[in-house]
Parts: C-alpha cells; sequence; structure tokens
C-alpha cells in the first residue's frame, strides 16, 4: 500500500519576512565581527611600527652611550714639549700647549703603524686637561686613557676593517683598551668628531627657548582665553577671532619659522632709515618666541575649554555672595580650569620641543662648541642638532644621532607624562 507523500507547507509572507530579516541579522554579525577584526589588526600594525621604531633607536642609539678609550704611553721629554710650567695656570696654558705643538705630537704617538690612528682627532684635548691638571707630567713618562679613533672603536665591537679588529684584539689583551659609559655625551657640546660630540650646547640651547616659549605663551594665552570667554561680547568680530585662532592652530610650523624671520630678524625701514635686527640671529630668544607664536593658538583653545567647563552654578554662586566678576575668574574660575590648562599647555610645549622647521629659518643651526650662557648666546635645540648629525657621513654620528633620539623621546614621553599626572591628581568631576 502506497503512503502519500505529506504536503509541503506553503510559506506565508512572515515566514519570508522571518528568512530575510536572520539573513540580515547574519551579514550585520559578520560586519561586526569584520570591523572588530580590521580594527584590532590596525592596533596591531600601529604597535608593531612603535615596536620596531624604539627597537632601531635603541639597537643603534645604545653604542652612542658607549665609548672606547686606548691608553697612550706619553713620554713628554722625547716628545720635546718644552713648556713653561709655571703659566700652566693661567688662562694663557691652552694657548701655551697648542703652540708647543701639543696635537700634532700626540697624534704622531697616536699612529699604529697601519692604515689608521689608534687614538681620536680630539684626543690632544684629554692630554691638554691632564697637563693643565698636573703639569709635572711633563718631566716624565706618563700612561693617559684618551678616545679612540672611529677606526678602532669600530674594531672593538668587531665591524670594520681587518687592522682595526686586530689592533682592537691586540690592545684589549694587553690591557690598553676599555670600553664605558660615554658620560661626556651628556656634558659636552658639538664637534667635527663623533667621538667627541656631546648633547649639553643643544640642551641647554632646548632649555632656555623652551623657557622663553612658556614665559611668553602661556600667560598671553590664558589671558587672552579668559577675555574670549567671560568678557568678550559675542559679535562678529569675536566669531571672527574664534576662527582665526583655530585656522592659526592648524597652521604648518614652518609658516611660523617665516614670521619669525620676517618680524624679529628681518631688516625694517622707519623713516627712510634702515635699522637691522631687532634680536641677534640664532638666539634662544628669538628662537623662544617664534615657537610661542607656534603654540599660542593651542593654548587659547585648551585654556577656553577648559574654562568652558566650569558650571555656571559656580560663578553664580561667587556673584551671589558678592563676588565681583575678576575675583569669581581668577578666584573659582581659573583654579578648577587650571588642570585642563596645564595639560594643553604642556602638549603644546611638548610639540614645540620637537619642532625643526622653524628653527632652521630663523638660524639655529649654528656650530655650538660652547653651551650658550644666556638667551641671546647662539645656540642650537635639540631635534636641529639631530638632523644636523644625521647628515654628517662618518659612521660614528650615526650612533650618536640615534642617541640624541633616545634622549629627546625621553624628554617628550616625560612632559607627556607630566601632562596625564596633572589631568589625573587635579582634574574635578561635577
Amino acid at each position: 500500500m502506497n503512503k502519500r507523500a505529506a504536503p509541503v507547507p506553503e510559506r506565508t509572507p512572515t515566514d519570508w519576512k522571518s528568512a530575510a530579516m536572520q539573513k540580515r541579522i547574519r551579514r550585520r554579525y559578520a560586519a561586526e565581527r569584520r570591523f572588530r577584526l580590521f580594527g584590532m589588526l590596525a592596533v596591531i600594525l600601529s604597535a608593531a611600527f612603535l615596536a620596531f621604531l624604539i627597537l632601531t633607536m635603541v639597537a643603534n642609539g645604545a653604542r652612542g652611550f658607549t665609548r672606547s678609550e686606548v691608553a697612550l704611553d706619553l713620554d713628554f721629554p722625547k716628545m720635546g714639549m718644552m713648556v713653561d710650567r709655571t703659566h700652566l695656570s693661567t688662562p694663557g696654558a691652552d694657548l701655551a700647549l697648542s703652540g708647543a705643538g701639543l696635537q700634532d705630537k700626540v697624534e704622531i704617538a697616536a699612529e699604529s703603524g697601519g692604515d689608521h690612528s689608534l687614538a681620536a682627532n680630539s684626543a690632544w684635548l684629554t692630554v691638554r686637561d691632564a697637563i693643565k691638571a698636573d703639569p709635572s707630567i711633563l718631566g716624565g713618562r706618563k700612561t693617559i686613557w684618551v678616545p679612540a679613533s672611529t677606526a678602532l672603536e669600530m674594531g672593538a665591537r668587531g665591524e670594520g676593517t681587518a687592522a682595526a679588529r686586530a689592533d682592537a684584539s691586540r690592545l684589549r689583551s694587553a690591557g690598553k683598551l676599555r670600553t664605558g659609559f660615554n658620560w661626556g655625551f651628556f656634558t659636552a657640546s658639538n664637534s667635527n668628531d663623533p667621538v667627541a660630540v656631546g648633547i649639553w650646547g643643544a640642551l641647554k640651547g632646548s632649555l632656555l627657548t623652551m623657557l622663553v616659549t612658556f614665559l611668553i605663551a602661556f600667560p598671553v594665552g590664558v589671558l587672552a582665553a579668559i577675555y574670549l570667554e567671560e568678557y568678550a561680547p559675542k559679535n562678529r568680530w569675536t566669531d571672527l577671532i574664534e576662527v582665526s585662532i583655530n585656522n592659526l592652530a592648524a597652521v604648518p610650523s614652518i609658516i611660523f619659522g617665516l614670521l619669525g624671520l620676517a618680524v624679529f630678524l628681518g631688516t625694517w625701514q622707519i623713516g627712510g632709515h634702515s635699522f637691522g635686527p631687532l634680536l641677534p640671529r640664532s638666539a634662544a630668544v628669538v628662537g623662544g618666541l617664534t615657537l610661542a607664536l607656534m603654540i599660542m593658538p593651542v593654548i587659547v583653545i585648551a585654556s577656553r575649554n577648559a574654562i568652558k567647563g566650569v558650571p555656571p552654578s559656580i560663578r553664580d554662586a561667587a556673584l551671589g555672595i558678592g563676588a565681583s566678576r575678576i575675583q569669581v575668574v581668577f578666584h573659582h574660575v581659573l583654579p578648577l580650569a587650571m588642570p585642563g590648562i596645564l595639560t594643553g599647555t604642556i602638549i603644546g610645549m611638548a610639540r614645540a620641543l620637537g619642532e625643526t622647521a622653524p628653527l632652521l629659518l630663523i638660524g639655529m643651526r649654528a656650530f655650538i662648541v660652547t653651551a650658550p650662557q644666556g638667551f641671546t648666546d647662539p645656540a642650537t635645540v635639540l631635534p636641529v642638532q639631530i638632523f644636523l648629525w644625521s647628515d654628517e657621513v662618518s659612521r660614528g654620528f650615526v650612533e650618536k644621532t640615534s642617541a640624541a633620539i633616545i634622549v629627546l623621546l625621553v624628554f617628550l614621553l616625560a612632559m607627556n607624562g607630566l601632562a596625564i599626572y596633572l589631568r589625573n591628581k587635579f582634574e574635578t568631576r561635577w
């Protein structure tokens, strides 16, 4: 007996809508999973690039914080160093030692007999300082540790030519070659010799420049924000000022360099008479003024947002107990808005610390052998110093450039960390 097949139930419009809805839901969930996957890949890719940057800088810059030294056995009577020892404590001691041919004689003593010298070009400066510290060594033989040459230093690391590696192995076996932390990198200034260069001159120039930037940009920016937010009437002129400030915050930094060059270092025509630059070229005060113009819009915007974030009830309560407008602003509103103001200011200062283009235009790329002593002395800053070292052909400058980048990154991370600390410490939740 044949059994009849059960009839297939027909789908109602409701069933079709339900199937289509489930299909759309599945597509929606699939799209969400793809979005999460792409977001995770973006985070991983960003972290990988950051890790690659940090590892590259550390790998190249770690050697910049070390220095190899070689022991030179110097027989001063045989070298013919005829110098009046009684004058070695006078200011003319450097000139006397230079006139006696100390540099040439140290270079001759440092020759290895191969294709390179054992000591750096600046080794005679170490010998000069040793003589000035103890003039009695001129009467006999003395072993002085001096900076090793770039070729010998690369040989000590297993790099460079075969002759340099052989000399390094021979000297290290004899106890005449050592490698240690390069404290001179933090105390010396610029030099033609990569072994003798340091960041102190550029670091001090950066500190002086940032001090000028802060002293000008912070009070002017905060006062401008207070006026625009608390006192300025709402009309077309204030709207124009607000738009201008927002546009200035997005202007490329090199434009501010051109402005600083024209205003602070340009020639002025007054009454048919030409006047020279208002300020000295390549000085910290000029760099500070230029960077202050650059970050002032950032400080104004951050300060206005912080002031706007203070609840109106604070102002109403202060006015209700008889406080004046200026008392309300400086006794109540400004202290509560100060964490946000400081955070914006530090972020702006961190941006200014890493700027190079505007400072190149105003001439802060001078070869600074000694650290600046004041705001008007010739100076350079750390980013410009890094830029100049990166253009050198010597292998030793590559490591010094990476080491200087590490120092700059540490300063930037410290400033951003300070901003985060101030925000978390003084932030008030309403």
